[in-house]
């Protein structure tokens, strides 16, 4: 299953506090896409993956990020 949240246009801490609650919900190996346009959010979405060891792929585009997110086993 992939979900995606929308943070775009939302400022630190937001597009994280966000992630971490959509990955809360999702099942192991479940993808969580996280849209942003937000500085901070390639360290702030990078270190939720870390700490949660999940999979992260990260796609600059103009003006953003494509962050996909594949939720670790628990």
């Amino acid at each position: 299953m992939e979900r995606v949240v929308d943070a775009r246009g939302l400022i630190c801490p937001l597009p994280a506090l966000r992630a971490r609650a959509a990955l809360a919900v999702l099942a192991p190996g479940d993808v969580l896409v996280v849209l942003a346009t937000d500085p901070e959010a390639p360290v702030d979405i990078g270190a939720l993956a870390a700490d949660g060891g999940h999979v992260l792929r990260t796609v600059e585009h103009p003006g953003g990020w494509r962050f996909e997110l594949v939720k670790a086993a628990q």
